[in-house]
């Protein structure tokens, strides 16, 4: 048993740390060095053509430089399903380091070569790499994990998400990469850990569903179900996964907008669309944009306040943590239900403590405090259980695009608010967090009343209650048990 759970291991951590991590951690370290490469756009750009570069100009092309980022996961997750379906999850993984790999070159020889334009390019690949990743890896650790498991396996996209976060911030800090000179290494760091990934990911199984169902391969599906789970009791899984694949018969994979035609996929399509639009507009984002300046005004020193940062980035790794313990016990709607719930109260709170500023010395401790409990609320919730939704709620056939629909909902919505939000900021003032208050509302009386609970049951169950949803009254009727091979390998 013990070698089954290290193998399983080893695939949570292989996936992980060129998947989710990369998002994380590009998502931060472009924090720090800010003004370092406003001066660096300046300065090459006087030494081009004799005169410096306006202000206006300047923050327009470092708006370019943030924005590329989104617009790149955007790509990344149009191009995730495809990849998935024709090379399989575990390659899709392993190919995707080569965005990884050019944008690392373009960072580290961008100020020898005196140019903000492989920045922009590179910003562009490392978000192209960060949308495969963010798709692939939950589709590949969900289908790898046994159901008892599966929850708290595909969980771990979360935590990884969190320590790339949180190891952003830390690398950022002026004392390490965050200096004046060391800011093309500090964005050449991603180099790391997709090297980490192509050294280990080799080493371990396909996803079993994938090697069954899309490949119709039995022989090496056994075989990665064994190096996963052992020699003993595969009996069991194997028959439901011969019942997938044949509840899967004469199928192919679903494109993107089919998923919006087929009344059998009306409620997992509503529920992805819902609650994955309601993580990217929840608020969480808006949180650390306000941090800084909420510590500033509870007395924090200006040069500390890069160290009070990480404290929210641990906050939502503590929380994820929890939430992987927890979402086996309590179940997936319960942790949705209770995050957004709880990010409700929090937020109200907030926005009083934001109206009340100046009238009581306590208010920015107040505020402070909202912070931390907002990011805690949102990482015991949504920031993981979300990412399990598309791998449970669609079958084999439809899961990349899925993913695709989900990834791209996800990257529109965080480019959007990223654009919308200092107009937000100037327009409603003390009353910026009541749109997100909204958003919050809806997802917790969403998960509430229509979310089916899936935990402890395996993808034939989960597929045969979505349909008695879908079809009140209908009965499914009996699954084909016949041995065609299916293959599922055109998008």
């Amino acid at each position: 048993m013990e070698a089954q759970g290290r193998v399983l291991l080893l695939t949570i951590c292989a996936a992980g740390i060129g998947g989710t991590f990369q998002f994380g951690y590009n998502l931060s370290i472009i924090n720090a060095p800010t003004l370092h490469i406003q001066e660096f756009t300046n300065e090459t750009w006087q030494t081009r053509t004799g005169q410096p570069l306006p202000d206006h100009l300047v923050l327009l092309v470092w708006s370019l430089i943030v924005s590329l980022y989104p617009l790149g996961g955007l790509l990344g997750a149009l191009l995730a399903g495809p990849l998935a379906v024709t090379l399989g999850r575990k390659k899709s993984l392993l190919v995707n380091n080569a965005f990884v790999l050019a944008a690392a070159a373009l960072f580290g020889f961008s100020r020898r070569a005196g140019s903000f334009e492989m920045i922009m390019l590179g910003r562009l690949l490392v978000g192209i790499s960060a949308g495969v990743g963010m798709n692939v890896q939950p589709m590949y650790l969900g289908e790898s994990a046994p159901k008892e498991l599966r929850g708290a396996v595909a969980m771990t996209s979360a935590i990884f998400t969190a320590v790339g976060l949180v190891m952003g911030q830390v690398v950022g800090l002026r004392e390490l990469l965050g200096g004046p000179q060391a800011w093309p290494l500090l964005l050449a760091s991603c180099l790391v850990p997709g090297a980490l990934q192509l050294a280990s990911l080799p080493l371990l199984p396909e996803s079993p569903r994938y090697l069954l169902i899309d490949c119709g391969d039995p022989a090496a599906c056994r075989a990665a179900l064994q190096r996963l789970r052992g020699p003993a009791d595969l009996a069991g899984e194997l028959a439901e996964l011969e019942q997938e694949r044949a509840a899967c018969r004469g199928g192919r994979a679903r494109r993107p907008w089919e998923l919006f035609r087929e009344r059998a996929l009306r409620r997992q399509v509503a529920s992805l669309v819902v609650l994955g639009g309601a993580m990217e507009l929840c608020g969480n984002d808006a949180m650390y944009a306000y941090a800084s300046a909420v510590f500033s005004q509870a007395g924090i020193p200006q040069d500390k306040i890069q160290y009070a940062a990480i404290g929210t980035g641990g906050c939502e790794l503590l929380a994820t943590l929890l939430s992987c313990l927890a979402i086996e016990r309590a179940g997936r709607r319960v942790l949705l239900t209770g995050g957004y719930g709880l990010m409700t109260c929090w937020g109200s709170v907030f926005t009083v403590a934001l109206c009340l500023q100046g009238s009581f010395s306590w208010t920015p401790y107040l505020a402070m405090a909202c912070i931390f409990a907002f990011i805690l609320s949102f990482g015991i919730g949504p920031a993981g259980v979300t990412g399990i939704l598309a791998t449970e709620l669609f079958d084999q056939m439809a899961r990349p695009a899925a993913y695709m629909v989900c990834g791209a909902l996800m990257w529109t919505m965080l480019f959007l608010v990223g654009l919308v939000f200092p107009f937000l900021v100037e327009g409603l003032s003390h009353f910026i967090y009541v749109p997100f208050l909204c958003v919050c509302v809806c997802a917790a009386l969403y998960s509430g009343i229509f979310l089916p609970e899936t935990r402890g049951k395996s993808f034939v169950e989960i597929s045969e209650e979505l349909h008695r949803l879908n079809f009140p009254g209908r009965s499914r009727g009996p699954a084909w048990a016949g041995p065609e091979v299916v293959r599922s390998t055109e998008l």
